[in-house]
Order: structure tokens, then C-alpha cells, then sequence
């Protein structure tokens, strides 16, 4: 089953979902290599639900955000990764740089970002709390980033 959707496929799973009964997170990110502190994020992000849904930057949208070096994994490969890590139900490519449509239009009940985004900077957290949903953090555990990996990568090799 290919879990990388369309909006237009997502809206549809959406109702069923809701129609279920189905207490639905979402959250968004580059995802560009993937470390264990993605892991641990997304595990925790499913357990506030019953389904996980991942909005994925394309590449215009990272390329725009973290400069014209990234992304490393092209949105096809990052998409096919994320989507087969077991906390995930479901990836939907966005061109934006934030993934505000993309919450107006699945609204989903819970909106989670990591803990180093204040509350009331998360994008989309007014209309999520506006139809009575949540919106929370998750702590890091570890240190990790991609922009990390990719520094250790590059000065290893340097000469």
C-alpha cells in the first residue's frame, strides 16, 4: 500500500477517519536524513492518536528553507522512506514553505511540532485549536540534526 497521498486523497481518508472516530496527529518536516531522533519524535507523535500523519516538504519547499545545498534525498526517496517507518500512516507533499494549507484542509485533532517551536509560533495552531483540537510539543532526546550529520560528513572528508 503506497501511504504517500494527494491532498485531494488525503481529505477523503481524512472524513473516513473522522467518520471512524479516529483521533488523527499531524506534524511536518524536511525529514532529509533520517537519524534516531526522527524516530523517536514520530513514535511519540503517534502515540498522542490512533493515525500519523506526516506533511512533507517537496523540494522547492526545503531547498527554499535550509538553502540551495539541500535537500540530500530527493521527495520521492524521503517520502518512500518516511512512509515506511512504522509510527506513519500517511504522507502528503507540500510546496509551501509551512504547512498551514495542508492543516486547514485535513484539520486534524492533534497538531504536534518539536519542543524547540514556542506554542504560539506553531503554524496552524489557530485552526486547529479553533475546532477544538490540541496542539502539543515533544522533547528531544538527543542532539541529533541533519544539518549535524551533514557537518560530520563534510569534515571527515575534508583534506
Amino acid at each position: 500500500m503506497n501511504s504517500i497521498k494527494t491532498l485531494g486523497v488525503m481529505k477523503e481518508i481524512r472524513q473516513q477517519l473522522k467518520d471512524k472516530n479516529k483521533k488523527v496527529v499531524f506534524t511536518n518536516g524536511c525529514f532529509d536524513l533520517i537519524h534516531a531522533g526522527h524516530i523517536d519524535y514520530l513514535s511519540k507523535a503517534k502515540a498522542f492518536g490512533d493515525v500519523l500523519i506526516i506533511g512533507l516538504n517537496s523540494d522547492a519547499s526545503v531547498k527554499r528553507i535550509k538553502g540551495s545545498e539541500r535537500p540530500i534525498l530527493k521527495e520521492t526517496e524521503r517520502g518512500f522512506i518516511i512512509s515506511n517507518l512504522k509510527p506513519v500512516d500517511y504522507v502528503v507533499l507540500f510546496d509551501e514553505d509551512t504547512p498551514k494549507l495542508l492543516i486547514e484542509e485535513l484539520l486534524p485533532d492533534i497538531l504536534v511540532k518539536g519542543a524547540d517551536w514556542e506554542i504560539e509560533n506553531i503554524v496552524g495552531k489557530d485552526v486547529v485549536l479553533a475546532k477544538g483540537g490540541e496542539v502539543k510539543t515533544i522533547e528531544f532526546v538527543n542532539d541529533q540534526s541533519t544539518s549535524k550529520i551533514i557537518k560530520i560528513i563534510v569534515d571527515r572528508f575534508k583534506d
